[in-house]
């Protein structure tokens, strides 16, 4: 007797406050749980929804909902963690894009499978980690990324795409970027391998990590060790999303050049700032904020964090507006005092 596959999982006027970290107000007119490939198949060749705009949600870490959805909304609902393949030189791991993303590093280290610890206390899920390109304490996904499987949202039809497909950058991805050869809103990733070099070797150059190092003498710290102290940092600065809705750092960290950091420090010698490879420089946009006077400030219900300017926060019933009033007047305010534009983190919807 031939099993039939379950039917798609839909829900119709679905309200999107628990699907977005930062607890923002939105009802979603269709809203689609996608639990495998064959799901978005389905969709795909479904008579209604086949041909609808469609807006691809994992754990809602980074969008802002200013208003009501009308594209149909997939949620990606994929689990699922195992070892793809032990090699020499790495360990290949994959995830479902359904996976929250902290529950999957805290598995690797669990099954020892080091190498993401940099990673940790990241909110969001797996799937939402590329297209980002997510990235803290010296590590970037780009640096453990394998592979990921994708399925076209018009033929269907199921891609395997590299590093180089993907065309990382910071905070960037080609899911993020739009028209020829982007694929915003083209495909939806349903699975993604990670390469965990071995043997494993520990990423301690972040200014807070060396901190740890000398408060606690430990200069040799274990994948465990390091994964603790990301925690207990980030804890520290940043406020859990589910007592505070925030969507982590609101804002890229700006790239200049070394004549243009040049000519800040002459203004404001105390700017935090990071010298790149290529000879450009990244400026702490968090410091840039800080030196505007915006932390712990407020715009009706959405405001600035006490202890991190880089993060906005729903002061309690926020709407997506107010943030985005918010983060305008930031923006206005810091290119004001130092002629940079600062450049939003999440998507603005």
């Amino acid at each position: 007797m031939q099993r039939l596959a379950p039917a798609l999982q839909i829900e119709r006027d679905a309200s999107l406050r628990a699907h977005n970290t930062f607890g923002l107000p939105a009802v979603a007119r269709t809203l689609v749980h996608i639990h495998s490939a064959l799901d978005v198949r389905r969709v795909v060749d479904h008579p209604e929804y086949g041909r609808a705009p469609k807006l691809v949600l994992g754990g809602g870490s980074n969008m802002v909902f200013t208003r009501d959805v009308a594209p149909v909304v997939l949620k990606m609902d994929v689990r699922g963690r195992r070892l793809v393949e032990a090699r020499d030189d790495a360990f290949i791991v994959e995830a479902g894009a359904g996976e929250p993303w902290h529950e999957f590093v805290a598995w690797t280290l669990d099954n020892g499978f080091p190498g993401l610890e940099n990673l940790a206390l990241i909110p969001g899920t797996v799937g939402a980690s590329p297209v980002q390109n997510i990235g803290a304490y010296g590590v970037e996904l780009k640096d453990r990324f394998e592979s990921l499987s994708t399925v076209d949202l018009v033929t269907g039809r199921s891609v395997t795409l590299d590093a180089r497909t993907c065309a990382f950058g910071y905070r960037d991805s080609v899911f993020k970027q739009e028209g020829f050869g982007g694929l915003a809103g083209k495909s939806v990733i349903t699975h993604v391998r990670f390469r965990l070099p071995r043997p494993w070797q520990p990423v301690l150059g972040y200014l807070e990590l060396e901190r740890r190092m000398q408060e606690t003498g430990n200069t040799a710290p274990d994948a465990r060790t390091v994964f603790d102290w990301v925690c207990d940092i980030r804890r520290g600065k940043l406020p859990d999303w589910r007592e505070v809705g925030n969507a982590g750092s609101f804002f890229k960290n700006p790239v200049v050049t070394m004549e243009q950091c040049r000519d800040i420090i002459g203004r404001d010698p105390e700017i935090v700032h990071y010298p790149l490879p290529d000879g450009s420089v990244k400026l702490a946009a968090g410091w840039l904020i800080d030196a505007c006077g915006w932390k712990g400030k407020t715009v009706g219900r959405a405001g600035v964090y006490e202890k991190q300017a880089l993060v906005l926060v729903n002061r309690g019933g926020a709407s997506g507006a107010e943030v985005v009033t918010l983060a305008r007047a930031i923006q206005e305010s810091v290119y004001g005092r130092f002629g940079i534009r600062l450049e939003p983190e999440p998507l603005i919807i």
